[in-house]
């Protein structure tokens, strides 16, 4: 974790390329593995906080590239296993009743200097189609969202935290209010209401759920 830290502060201060700098680092970590749980959510920050630091991404702006390595899994788990797979005909290791690994053999120099080429292709590729979809979609969501809001806002006189609730609550729902979220959330808004605002919802979204909600 040292040499980890001390590779990070080089490349922040040097002219190594924002991308690469965030596989190393980010790939790194997970690759290290030093705590028992949370290792995968702190490797993808890292990317985030790396691109964000470096001027890759405008200010103010979320760069959705763990949603990419999530909806490309099979990708995702490639880049990862390039890496450990190979690693781990080299460990010798033992597991005890409980599943925990006790390793056996010195496996320090395999850490030492890691080719991360394959990480960082990957990672290229996972912001490409960042830009080229999941911020596609995105934008498509919130002009939908906006247009949504508007034409509720028209039917019915509500606080903005509540028609932005009904929405929510129809997107998880096919675009539908449930029956248990009318009584419980909605009780004071007639069937006419209701039924006007789901076809609001309808026809930005259709009967399906998008994959942001």
């Amino acid at each position: 974790m040292e040499g980890l830290t001390a590779s990070h502060k080089r490349m922040d201060e040097g002219c190594v390329s924002a991308v690469v700098h965030a596989a190393a680092v980010a790939y790194g970590f997970v690759f290290l593995h030093p705590f028992e749980d949370g290792n995968g959510r702190i490797h993808r920050f890292l990317i985030h906080n790396i691109l964000a630091r470096r001027g890759f991404t405008p200010k103010g702006i979320m760069f959705p590239v763990s949603a990419s390595m999530l909806n490309n899994l099979s990708d995702y788990n490639a880049s990862l296993e390039a890496f450990s797979r190979p690693l781990m005909a080299l460990v010798e290791y033992s597991l005890d009743e409980e599943g925990r690994m006790t390793v056996q053999n010195d496996t320090a120099r395999w850490y030492s200097y890691v080719d991360m080429t394959f990480e960082a292709e990957a990672l290229f590729r996972f912001i490409e189609q960042t830009i080229n979809a999941e911020l596609a979609e995105e934008l498509k969501f919130l002009a939908n969202y906006d247009k949504t809001k508007r034409a509720i806002q028209e039917i019915v006189d509500m606080p903005d935290r509540q028609i932005d609730l009904f929405i929510r609550f129809c997107l998880q729902n096919n675009s539908r209010l449930s029956a248990q979220k009318r009584i419980s959330r909605f009780a004071s808004l007639s069937e006419d209401e209701i039924s006007r605002m789901e076809q609001a919802i309808q026809s930005a979204y259709g009967s399906n759920t998008p994959n942001d909600v």
